[in-house]
């Protein structure tokens, strides 16, 4: 008689158990034989190890059909459970895309929403570097968050490392009270926000801790080398050329990267070009290097931002339009 433990962390343990259990049921009704209890996200299997190993292995599957897809209807789950061809099953598995990127702390399931997102989601996995664009609201760092805290939990990647330019903060930044870490940390926070719907509270400090994820101004990228990890540069519009080249010269063996920005709010010095609006241009059709335009129809905020976007954008077509003419006149 023995033990194994199953632990339930990358998926819903609702979705895979079932109302009242109903799941649960059916599992225990297929291995008659062996003893299933179900403590919160762990599942304990007691029995023979002849009995135990294959109802391992179903179990192993119906995980990563749920980690593929997100949910599981009843029928699907007796489908996988009675198939007795791996073959099979590995082909059923396959045909369900995976939709959910991650699962947070409270089972809430975290995936691309719109056409961009999941476009975005599609030239990650194709790509080493992915420039995503587009305006406030549509996504584009929670995503890209999603994406590396997917890799980290898959073991694609070793370390997190989450980075922002610390414009804003400018000469003013020695006035803020507190130590640098808390004088950036408010400059960061919309990352930690992320990482907060995704990973548990007590196993994000263990992971801060450890620097398995680490969040640090740009600045603080010069001169390392970032080896087997997924890289995100949030806000890249404002970064000058020599930032942004900085940057992408860091990134190492077994690493990603997405580089995320708004092209329409820049907060550099007037005298100051974007970094990211070059590096857009001329990093175009490099193999590996993917580009994803998300605009208003990518918002998931509230409904209000994609027609403050709509306005904004509508205003700066005319005053484009107001300058282009009062230029001819004066020629």
């Amino acid at each position: 008689m023995t033990d194994t433990i199953i632990t339930l962390e990358s998926v819903n343990p609702i979705e895979f158990l079932g109302i009242n259990n109903a799941k649960l049921d059916i599992l225990k009704k297929k291995f008659p034989l062996i003893k299933i209890l179900s403590r919160g996200k762990q599942l304990k299997l007691s029995g023979a190890p002849e009995q135990i190993q294959p109802a391992k292995e179903k179990i192993e599957q119906l995980v990563q059909y749920l980690e593929r897809n997100g949910n599981m209807n009843e029928s699907y789950f007796n489908q996988i459970l009675g198939g007795d061809d791996a073959e099979v099953v590995d082909n059923f598995i396959e045909k369900h895309p995976n939709e959910v990127l991650v699962f947070g702390p409270n089972g809430k399931s975290v995936r691309a929403r719109t056409i961009n997102q999941k476009l975005m989601v599609q030239l990650a996995d194709k790509n080493d570097i992915v420039f995503a664009i587009g305006p406030a609201g549509t996504g584009k760092t929670y995503t890209a968050v999603a994406l590396a805290v997917r890799a980290l939990k898959n073991k694609a990647v070793k370390k997190i490392i989450l980075t922002r330019p610390a414009v804003e903060a400018g000469e003013s930044l020695g006035f803020l009270p507190g130590d640098l870490k808390e004088k950036i940390d408010p400059y960061l926070r919309p990352l930690y926000d992320a990482l907060d719907d995704m990973i548990p509270a007590d196993k994000l400090g263990y992971y801060m801790t450890t620097r398995t994820i680490e969040i640090a101004p740009l600045a603080y990228m010069r001169g390392r080398t970032l080896d087997n990890a997924f890289i995100i540069l949030d806000e890249a519009q404002n970064t000058t050329d020599l930032q942004l080249k900085m940057f992408l010269t860091r990134i190492g063996a077994n690493a990603k990267a997405i580089i995320t920005g708004d092209i329409t709010q820049i907060d550099l010095p007037r005298h100051q070009r974007s970094g990211l609006i070059k590096a857009s241009k001329i990093l175009q059709g490099i193999e590996g290097i993917a580009h994803v335009e998300l605009d208003e129809e990518d918002v998931v905020r509230h409904r209000l931002v994609k027609q403050i976007i709509r306005a904004y954008e509508k205003e700066t077509k005319e005053e484009d339009n107001n300058e282009n003419q009062n230029t001819s006149h004066r020629r």
